[in-house]
């Protein structure tokens, strides 16, 4: 466990290698206040040094100076748009524009318009020619968020734009050239959405050329300290807060803690806490963050992985399978599918979300 040796709110970043005999690159260092112009990664807000992060950031050095395009996969919360801003900022097209698009933002009736633009005339609502993301992005980098909630009919679209840098927009028969590098986001598993019908085996493949699989918060706790500094900091210079201790029981308590919501909960938790801290220490308001939940065993296996993710988003949904905020929505899985996968694991929504003693009452009982 990660222990925080002083109590300032920001710590000087310091360099880190892979080992005694590696040195590190030209920018690749542990940012504790993200504040670094030097360091890429910190200006993207891609803060820590742990092993599984580094590995992600020489994954975006080797991939950021081709042109290939990059699958990023990853919870919700893990930072998948910051690291699609990084492999952009490191590539040769740093200079032209990087157009963001979130697949569920728009209704599905408009997505061909967004990506593609339309001419004027060319359905009732089109007033005026309108320019797509692609076109937006000719030159540069098209990011592509929650690429598997795209509707399966504006799939082989996509892979046309893909495979012949071309496209039409909608109402025109002229053929407009466009030079874009994709890089596409999910949060769901594209592998089984291809085997359910619900994505396309070949755009699946078009995309995963370069995949990237970004490690939730849980698996990178030494990075917790510099992230709760950063934060710290951040807020409390926009609230006009001054912070000028973090005590080591609030940092144990924010390692511990399994952050389902990942870095973007970390965040959300620690504004709540500088807006409600009264003194110059930083205080964790009640129900910021549950108290931890004793660490598990390290999975082994891959059902014991699936089986701990599962168990961990339950929990965080007081056992709600179904609806807008229920586990199914929060690990991109049809409801159908998620029950199938917890009854294969013996999991039960009201085991899930017991506490160790509520679970020896049971054991009691039962015997």
């Amino acid at each position: 466990m990660t222990m925080m040796r002083d109590t300032s709110a920001i710590a000087e970043p310091t360099a880190w290698t892979d080992g005694p005999s590696s040195t590190p690159n030209h920018w690749a260092r542990t940012v504790e206040s993200g504040d670094d112009p030097s360091n890429p990664a910190a200006v993207h807000g891609i803060i820590g040094g742990s092993l599984p992060l580094r590995r992600v950031i020489r994954l975006v050095e080797s991939v950021a100076t081709t042109d290939a395009a990059v699958l990023i996969r990853g919870e919700t919360g893990t930072g998948k748009e910051l690291i699609g801003g990084l492999i952009h900022t490191l590539s040769a097209r740093r200079g032209r524009p990087f157009v963001k698009f979130n697949c569920t933002a728009i209704p599905a009736g408009l997505l061909e318009s967004e990506l593609f633009g339309h001419e004027r005339g060319a359905f009732t609502s089109a007033i005026a020619r309108r320019l797509g993301r692609f076109e937006l992005a000719n030159n540069g980098t098209l990011f592509l968020d929650e690429i598997g909630d795209l509707p399966l009919d504006l799939q082989p679209k996509l892979l046309r734009v893909l495979e012949e840098q071309a496209f039409e927009r909608i109402g025109s028969t002229h053929t407009i050239r466009t030079d874009v590098r994709v890089i596409a986001a999910t949060n769901r598993p594209l592998e089984e959405l291809v085997e359910a019908g619900e994505f396309r085996a070949d755009l699946f493949y078009r995309l995963n050329v370069f995949p990237i699989d970004l490690p939730p918060l849980r698996e990178r706790t030494e990075d917790i300290p510099p992230l709760v500094r950063h934060f710290v900091a951040h807020h409390a210079r926009n609230v006009g807060r001054r912070i000028d201790a973090i005590s080591p029981d609030v940092i144990d308590t924010l390692v511990r803690y399994p952050w389902p919501g990942n870095v973007r909960e970390l965040q959300h938790v620690l504004h709540r806490a500088v807006i409600m801290s009264q003194g110059g220490s930083l205080e964790l308001p009640p129900l910021a963050v549950r108290a931890a939940w004793p660490r598990a065993p390290r999975a082994e296996t891959y059902d014991d992985a699936n089986r701990e993710h599962i168990v961990e988003v339950l929990r965080e949904t007081n056992g709600i399978v179904a609806g807008p905020r229920g586990a199914a929505v929060r690990l991109g899985l049809k409801r159908t599918t998620l029950v199938s996968k917890m009854e294969k694991l013996g999991i039960t929504p009201d085991r899930a979300v017991s506490t160790p003693a509520q679970e020896k009452g049971r054991a009691v009982h039962r015997y």
